[in-house]
């Protein structure tokens, strides 16, 4: 699967690097109420802090995002891409950390970033990392839209899709779109809440 494979249609746009912080914070907007996120870094701003620098650093420049105008966004990175957290993205995430988010933001992301690639599938996938929709853009069918285009391109070429599903409210939307628990919940802490792994079959 490449990027080629991939048609996005008229209503959607190919982010761009000077697109990058507007899609984290689009992103940062559409998780500000998510549990694990909430858990994770506690209000926000410090949400937008963690969405931003990963669209600018990661998820943008090297993996395949897209938007909806500025109502919703998502961020794959396709097969056999390289979605490791390099220097600058470290350090503005610590920073952010540091300076917004609550008591204890650095262990637990460090603790959440290992339990997560622990998890990770070895097999050839799409990872769908995020995929957001503005508090007001809610129950228009943007969140089909956004997803679609990249599903229809794993159908096309016979690749999984994966993502891990931090909110119990879009469980059954994955599931409409194909998808299926495909581990045990993933929980960095004790305490904290799940992210649940969810794997689909290309159709």
């Amino acid at each position: 699967m490449q990027e080629s494979d991939i048609e996005l249609g008229p209503e959607l746009t190919r982010a761009s690097r000077k697109d990058a912080r507007q899609t984290g914070f689009i992103t940062g907007d559409a998780f500000r109420d998510d549990p694990f996120n909430r858990w994770l870094l506690g209000n926000p701003a410090a949400i937008n802090g963690v969405f931003v620098p990963l669209a600018q650093h990661v998820y943008v420049p090297k993996g395949f995002c897209y938007r909806a105008g500025d109502e919703g966004a998502a961020m794959w990175m396709l097969p056999d891409g390289d979605s490791s957290i390099g220097f600058w993205a470290l350090r503005k995430l610590e920073f952010n950390a540091i300076f917004r988010a609550s008591k204890g933001t650095i262990g637990r992301i460090e603790k959440t970033m290992a339990a997560m690639e622990a998890a990770h599938p070895s097999f050839r996938h799409a990872y769908l990392f995020t995929i957001g929709v503005r508090q007001r853009s809610r129950g228009t069918g943007l969140g089909r839209k956004l997803i679609q285009p990249v599903l229809d391109a794993c159908d096309r070429t016979g690749t999984i899709a994966y993502l891990e599903n931090s909110n119990p409210a879009n469980t059954a939307f994955y599931h409409s779109s194909g998808f299926e628990q495909s581990g045990d919940p993933i929980h960095p802490e004790p305490d904290s809440p799940p992210l649940v792994p969810m794997t689909r079959q290309p159709r």
